[in-house]
C-alpha cells in the first residue's frame, strides 16, 4: 500500500471517524437480510476498540430522496451490536448539534453509528461543508468502505482533506490483493467476465488484455462477440453500439497472443422467463426465435479445464440468468471449478458473482471475494479510486 493503514496511527482514546459500506439488502420487516458487508468491516472495529478508540461510523444505505424511513440504520445498528458484542449507538441524523454533542460525550471502547448519509444530498455532490461538518466529529478519518471507494463523496474523499486520513483492514486487503494480482500475477492468469453488457466492461477488458494469458467471456455479453463473428444469435442480448468494438478487442487479443475463449455451446429459451422452456444448442446454430440465457455443458467443461490449470484467476459476471435455476448450472460451474482449484490465488470480483458464491456456499473456499462491484470493476480496469486516492501518502 502506497497510502497510510491503520499501522500508521496511533488510535488510543482518539475519535475515530470510519467510514463503513453498510448498503446491506433489508428483509420483508426491515431486518439485515445478509450481514455479509457488515462483517466485514468487523477486523478494523475491533483493532479500533482493542486500542481504545471512540469509533463513529458512517455508511449509505440504498438512494433515498431525502428522509426516508425504511432506509434508516437502526437494523444494521442492532446486527452490527450482535457481531460485536458491544452496544451500538444509532443517532438520529449525522450532522448537526445533537450527533456533535453525542460524539463529545463518547468514552474510549464505545461504538456510535451515524443515520444514514444519503438522506443530505451534499453527500453524493461531495459538498465541502457538508465534508466539514462531517470530519469534525472526528480526529482520524479511516475508510474501510470498499464498496464506494470509486465514488468522490463527501463521506469517502471530502472528509479525507480535512482529516489524517488512512485505509481500515478491508479497504487495504482489497487493494492488495486485486493489486498484487493485476501486477505480479502466478500464471496462468486467467480472466472470467460476464454480465449483460460489453459497454460496462469495454475498460476491463481492455486493461486485461494487456496483462492476462487467457480471456474467457460468457454471459449476455457473449452474444455480441459471437455476433461479431457474423454468427447469427436470434433474439440473445445484443450491444449493437460496440459491434465493431468486440471485433476490435478480438483482433487485439489474437495480435497479443492471449487465448479469448467464447461459447461453443448455449442454453436458449423462446422467452425471458424462470420456467421457459429451454435446449442446448451450438452458437452456431441458435434459432432465430430463441435467446442465449446460459453457456452449454460444453463451454462448462472448456471453463473447467481452464480454470484448473490456472493459477491466478479474476471473476466478474456471471455465465447466465443465474437467479433462475434453469440457467444457473455456467455460474455454477465457474464457482465450483474456482474453489476446486486450492493452488489458485482466485477472485471474485464482487457484485453478482459474489451474490453466486454466497448463495453457493462456496465463498470461504475463494481467496478472495471483493465487497464492491463498481469499485472492483473500476480497479480492474486501472483507473484510480477517489476514496483511495484521497487518503494520505505514506
Amino acid at each position: 500500500m502506497a497510502k497510510k493503514t491503520l499501522d500508521d496511527i496511533n488510535v488510543s482514546g482518539k475519535r475515530v471517524l470510519v467510514r463503513v459500506d453498510y448498503n446491506v439488502p433489508l428483509g420483508e420487516a426491515g431486518e439485515v437480510a445478509d450481514d455479509t458487508r457488515i462483517r466485514a468491516s468487523l477486523p478494523t472495529l475491533r483493532y479500533l476498540l482493542e486500542h481504545n478508540a471512540k469509533v463513529i461510523l458512517m455508511s449509505h444505505l440504498g438512494r433515498p430522496k431525502g428522509v426516508t424511513e425504511s432506509l434508516r440504520l437502526g437494523a444494521v445498528a442492532e446486527r452490527l451490536a450482535e457481531l460485536l458484542g458491544r452496544p451500538v449507538q444509532k443517532l438520529d441524523d449525522c450532522v448537526g448539534p445533537e450527533v456533535s454533542a453525542a460524539v463529545q460525550k463518547m468514552n474510549p471502547g464505545e461504538v456510535i453509528l451515524l443515520e444514514n448519509l444519503r438522506f443530505h444530498p451534499e453527500e453524493e455532490k461531495n459538498d465541502p461543508d457538508f465534508s466539514r461538518a462531517l470530519a469534525s466529529l472526528g480526529e482520524i478519518y479511516v475508510n474501510d468502505a470498499f464498496g464506494a471507494a470509486h465514488r468522490a463523496h463527501a463521506s469517502t474523499a471530502g472528509v479525507a482533506t480535512f482529516l489524517p486520513a488512512v485505509a481500515g483492514r478491508l479497504l487495504q486487503k482489497e487493494i492488495e490483493i486485486l493489486g498484487n494480482a493485476l501486477d505480479n500475477p502466478a500464471r496462468p492468469f486467467l480472466a472470467i467476465l460476464g454480465g449483460a453488457k460489453v459497454s460496462d466492461k469495454i475498460g476491463v477488458i481492455r486493461n486485461l488484455l494487456n496483462k492476462v494469458d487467457t480471456l474467457l467471456i460468457g454471459g449476455g455479453m457473449a452474444y455480441t462477440f459471437l455476433k461479431a463473428k457474423g454468427l447469427e444469435i436470434g433474439k440473445s442480448l445484443l450491444d449493437a453500439d460496440h459491434l465493431q468494438l468486440a471485433a476490435e478487442l478480438m483482433a487485439e487479443a489474437e495480435k497479443r497472443g492471449i487465448k479469448l475463449i467464447l461459447p461453443v455451446d448455449v442454453v436458449v429459451a423462446d422467452r425471458f422467463a424462470a420456467d421457459a422452456a429451454k435446449q442446448i444448442v451450438p452458437v452456431t446454430r441458435i434459432p432465430a426465435e430463441q435467446m442465449g440465457l446460459d453457456i452449454g455443458p460444453q463451454s462448462r467443461q472448456v471453463a473447467e479445464k481452464e480454470i484448473a490449470a490456472a493459477k491466478t484467476i479474476i471473476w466478474n459476471g456471471p455465465m447466465g440468468v443465474f437467479e433462475w435455476e434453469a440457467f444457473a448450472a455456467g455460474t455454477g460451474a465457474v464457482a465450483k471449478a474456482m474453489a476446486e482449484n486450492t493452488a489458485a490465488v482466485t477472485i471474485v470480483g464482487g457484485g453478482d458473482s459474489a451474490s453466486a458464491v454466497e448463495k453457493l456456499g462456496l465463498a470461504e473456499a475463494m481467496t478472495h471475494v471483493s465487497t464492491g462491484g463498481g469499485a472492483s470493476l473500476e480497479f480492474l480496469e486501472g483507473k484510480e479510486l477517489p476514496g483511495v486516492a484521497a487518503l494520505s501518502d505514506r
